[in-house]
């Protein structure tokens, strides 16, 4: 069955998907900088009224765990925000374009954190978008 995106259900499946990619465990084990939240900007026309964000909390190749929000507030405490449209997320999870490359070129805009120290782990950011590519979405337009 197919999962929204984004939802709740969705960013429980991709914490799954993430710690079973054995190649994210491994090149992403190295990391210690904190959480990652993936935010998506409004778009009325799609129904989303407000941001929503996937919040995974990422160590040394493993997601610890993952919340899904629409308030503000629960981003205060995560060192990494990356926001981008709907469009770009969809654009990044089915492989039309390189999150990297996206970051580089302002698709995907990093407004919270160190842009190269999300760089410096081009392998491990592979990995995570490899891990969502898994998980049978529905994408809402």
């Amino acid at each position: 069955m197919a999962l929204v995106f984004p939802s709740a259900a969705w960013a429980d499946a991709y914490r799954d998907a993430i710690n079973a990619n054995g190649l994210y465990k491994k090149t992403a084990a190295g990391w210690d900088q904190g959480a990652i939240a993936l935010v998506c900007k409004e778009e009325p026309a799609l129904g989303l009224d407000t941001k929503h964000a996937i919040i995974l909390d990422l160590h040394q190749g493993s997601c610890r765990g993952v919340q899904y929000a629409t308030d503000p507030a629960a981003l205060t405490s995560t060192p990494f925000i990356i926001e981008a449209s709907y469009a770009q997320w969809k654009a990044v999870m089915t492989g039309a374009v390189d999150p990297i490359k996206a970051m580089l070129q302002g698709q995907l805009r990093l407004t919270k954190g160190h842009l190269p120290t999300i760089i410096r782990d081009v392998e491990g950011s592979k990995q995570l978008v490899l891990s969502a590519r898994v998980i049978d979405t529905e994408f809402l337009a």
